[in-house]
């Protein structure tokens, strides 16, 4: 039963292996084609998965001692030179790319930029960063010292995973994370440790202490829950408060509802929880 188990995670692990495999093609091939490295130049393509990356120049390369094809699934591609990025709906842009074979990931090296183009309905997500990685296992990437755009609302944080299908953004950051709502009557910024955003429906949560600024109203607690087609955001706490120092407005209890379109405060009746369930990551228990 052992061996059988130790097959099976072997075959898992073959299996992951190969789907993870680099091909690159186009452009002037160069090199010892037996052990490498492989250069290509000109108008390069690679393909790993369902996702493309296109450059000027790539490098293939094996470790030492191992020639090209024994290495397949141990090897390094670099593409430089300016680099273009595609997946589904998702386009990214940065000076130099590198993917590994072993990890399955594709690092792009900053200033990077990604778009994401909408579902019907929905908004584009751009996002800037420092540094975006992209995962061939699953549709997801990070991206450190991250700013994402998504209609009138922005995030920035250290550290964004997206999920590109679903459209979730987790927003962490060793300080605070820091979301605005554009509008013309001032901004709507909400801080917090960590953000889980839906960007098609347009709703979070919002946890590890919170303070969510509406003009001369702020509302602080521990966590919050917001929906921007309601404009309502309810706020737990121990307790939750709120005050407008300019009125001379102060309210408390364990749960409030800030409605950010009328900027009104009331004590939230009903018992609530955060529905964490729906912004779990993938994989996430």
């Amino acid at each position: 039963m052992k061996k059988a188990w130790v097959l099976a995670l072997l075959g898992l692990a073959l299996a992951a292996s190969n789907v993870r495999v680099i091909q690159v093609e186009g452009g002037r091939l160069s090199g010892d084609l037996r052990y490498g490295p492989w250069t290509f130049e000109g108008e390069v393509r690679g393909r790993v998965k369902d996702l493309t990356i296109q450059a000027p120049k790539a490098t293939l390369t094996a470790p030492k001692g191992k020639t090209m094809q024994e290495a397949e699934g141990e090897r390094e591609a670099r593409f430089e030179g300016g680099v273009v990025v595609r997946r589904g709906r998702v386009e990214a842009r940065g000076p130099v790319l590198v993917y590994r074979e072993k990890t399955g990931e594709g690092e792009l090296l900053g200033p990077a930029r990604m778009r994401q183009e909408p579902k019907p309905g929905e908004d584009p997500v751009e996002v800037e960063a420092g540094r975006m990685a992209f995962q061939v296992d699953t549709d997801t990437s990070t991206s450190e010292n991250a700013l994402l755009k998504s209609g009138n609302q922005e995030g920035r944080a250290g550290f964004v995973y997206y999920e590109e299908e679903r459209g979730l953004a987790v927003f962490t950051d060793a300080k605070e994370v820091v979301l605005t709502r554009k509008r013309r009557d001032g901004d709507l910024v909400i801080r917090a440790k960590e953000v889980r955003s839906l960007t098609g429906p347009k709703r979070l949560i919002a946890t590890g202490g919170v303070r969510l600024v509406d003009g001369d109203l702020v509302t602080v607690g521990d966590s919050l829950y917001y929906d921007d087609t309601t404009g309502e955001a309810i706020v737990l706490g121990r307790p939750a408060l709120s005050e407008n120092k300019k009125e001379g407005f102060k309210l408390s209890g364990s749960t409030l509802l800030h409605n950010v379109n009328r900027h009104q405060v009331r004590v939230y009746g009903r018992a609530f929880r955060l529905p964490v369930e729906e912004f779990k990551k993938l994989g996430e228990k």
